[in-house]
């Protein structure tokens, strides 16, 4: 979006039009808009953002809910938003530090902003980027005086008056639109600055799950984050925003539900054991925090494979750190055996995992020609050079 485009949108009837429109949820929902908006006599630019907005807050409903009806995005921005879920959390800590204060330094569309502010704390929002800035004091006009939104550098930020600092560098090139990812060296502000601010006051910074783990400073907590079954973030937090003791951690949300793991440092692995009655796959955040090890003695499984994260189990029990599979059989691995297989047992439908193999579930399972009304899932790994096929079901977790 450009600036033309935010003025445009940003007058009574602008946004009298916006609210208007409804849901916009394909390209053939725009064509259709634009040519209607177009012929009743409004601006190119007005259309252009009207319709644009309404298709964002149909895409921004998975992490905004309701609140994304009343918000303004760009494309990058909703792309890189923290879900307000889990900027709940991340306010938490700085409510429950004590602080009174926060400088959200590249605070996008605000997401983490909104949750900050929701908890009564006073916020000073930052973003380099003229329209991101305007489009966030937008969405956090509702808190009044005690939101502060600019448009300036990270780095040029007086930081004498704020209690601690929120930092979510800019992870991906300059843009409202079509953008792609940079690595640490290219990331705005610069992971160095990021470090050696929260080395001198208390901070939180989010970055990708990925991070290489030799970057992490050594006296920060990383808590990486699985959101609804996927793995969504890494915080690290510094000074007070740090748990005593807790140097890795795993948070695991589904919807508003939330379990965590912590521990002081990387978890000693389970021993490796024989394929067992039950296998379990432990979530995306549990397996960057490497915590596998300590899920493992909680579940009395031990490892499929020292390279691979499958826990084997005899126990029937599972926990929201994992997902839990009953073992059926071993079925030979090669697609020719493996399909007569599934065939004879009348299995139409088939969840297909890997770890450790070079497969594509969607290719292998066309040549699998599946037939019948039975379901099941097919865990594809490695027990040390041999590649296996495991047929089993899902286990509900109580969670």
């Amino acid at each position: 979006m450009e600036m033309a485009e935010l003025s445009a949108l940003l007058t009574p009837d602008g946004l009298r039009l916006l609210d208007s429109l409804g849901d916009i949820d394909s390209t053939s929902d725009v064509a259709s808009a634009v040519t209607r908006l177009r012929r009743g006599g409004h601006s190119p630019e007005l259309v252009s953002a009207a319709v644009g907005q309404a298709r964002l807050r149909v895409k921004a409903r998975s992490k905004f809910g309701a609140h994304a009806e009343r918000m303004l995005f760009t494309r990058a921005g909703l792309e890189q938003a923290t879900r307000l879920s889990l900027a709940a959390h991340h306010a938490g800590r700085f409510r429950a530090a004590g602080f009174d204060s926060v400088a959200d330094l590249g605070c996008g569309i605000a997401g983490d902003a909104l949750a900050l502010a929701a908890l009564g704390l006073r916020v000073e929002a930052v973003d380099a980027d003229e329209v991101t800035a305007a489009i966030a004091a937008y969405n956090l006009a509702v808190f009044g005086d005690t939101v502060t939104v600019r448009c300036a550098r990270a780095e040029d930020v007086d930081l004498t008056d704020v209690d601690a600092v929120w930092l979510d560098p800019a992870r991906r090139t300059a843009g409202h639109g079509e953008t792609v990812r940079t690595g640490p060296e290219d990331w705005s502000p610069s992971l160095d600055w990021v470090f050696d601010l929260t080395a001198r006051m208390p901070g939180g910074v989010k970055l990708g799950p990925g991070l290489d783990r030799a970057l992490l400073p050594d006296d920060v907590e990383a808590q990486w984050v699985s959101a609804d079954g996927s793995t969504v973030e890494l915080v690290l937090w510094s000074g007070a925003l740090a748990r005593p003791g807790v140097r890795r951690a795993a948070l695991v949300t589904r919807g508003e539900r939330a379990w965590e793991l912590t521990a002081a440092s990387d978890a000693q692995d389970a021993p490796v054991r024989e394929l067992g009655e039950y296998v379990h796959e432990p979530e995306g955040s549990v397996i960057r925090a490497r915590l596998i090890g300590d899920v493992a003695r909680s579940l009395e499984a031990g490892m499929l494979d020292p390279r691979i994260a499958y826990l084997t189990a005899d126990a029937a029990s599972t926990s929201p750190f994992v997902s839990t599979f009953r073992v059926r059989e071993a079925l030979p691995a090669s697609t020719s055996a493996l399909s007569k297989a599934l065939r004879a047992r009348g299995i139409g439908t088939l969840e297909i995992k890997k770890r450790g193999v070079d497969v594509d579930p969607a290719a292998l399972r066309t040549k699998l020609k599946l037939q019948g009304d039975d379901e099941a899932t097919l865990l594809l790994t490695r027990l040390g050079d041999r590649r296996v096929a495991i047929l089993a079901d899902r286990v509900e977790s109580a969670r």
